[in-house]
């Protein structure tokens, strides 16, 4: 799919303090080992934790809180139209706070699932896909180092990676989205804890 926008952002939109609200009321939470696609909660035993960490290496919390989403609506409507995605999405998934501590990270990866939503998930979700992503900064990238956010712009049958670094993504309170399809990573946290919040919004399958 070919895009004009990779990502759109939206710098220090997010209050200050609604990011620490978010940390602390997250990190009073109880939290779980970030997955992928492959692996579940319930079957993962030391040997599958070790593989899963190779790829992805983090701890989650779900939430799913109205004073946090009155805050994302009119920026996802906006991004959608701005960016001249108009992705048809009618809802977002949970929030998943995600914290990378030190050696933390997650490998380069894509948001998009390859078939839709089965009817093992929420009704809202059933025969729909990940279409836009968002991704928030909690806490300013001075206080870590590593754990740089980047996509790939690779658009072409060589397989040649194009890498960019998303300089926003280090700026507290900065919304980005992107469509899910995009491939991105996290860097290896070398130092501190990154704390971001991040969103999936759906919708029925492209045709």
């Amino acid at each position: 799919m070919n895009l004009e926008h990779n990502y759109y952002s939206y710098k220090s939109v997010f209050p200050s303090q609604l990011c620490d609200d978010i940390i602390t009321f997250c990190n009073q939470q109880l939290d779980q080992v970030a997955l992928t696609g492959s692996f579940s909660q319930k079957d993962l035993n030391n040997k599958k934790l070790k593989q899963l960490k190779k790829h992805r290496n983090s701890n989650v919390v779900w939430i799913n809180e109205p004073w946090i989403t009155k805050h994302i609506k009119p920026l996802i409507a906006h991004a959608n139209s701005t960016s001249g995605w108009n992705f048809d999405i009618d809802f977002a998934e949970s929030y998943q706070f995600t914290k990378y501590a030190t050696t933390q990270h997650y490998d380069w990866h894509s948001d998009s699932t390859p078939k839709p939503y089965g009817d093992d998930c929420a009704p809202e979700l059933r025969g729909k896909i990940r279409k836009i992503s968002m991704s928030v900064p909690l806490i300013d990238g001075t206080e870590y180092e590593g754990g740089d956010f980047q996509i790939d712009h690779r658009n072409t049958t060589t397989g040649k990676k194009n890498v960019e670094t998303i300089e926003n993504a280090r700026i507290k309170g900065t919304v980005t989205f992107f469509p899910s399809h995009v491939w991105h990573r996290v860097t290896p946290v070398t130092s501190g804890t990154r704390y971001s919040l991040v969103v999936w919004f759906v919708g029925k399958p492209f045709r």
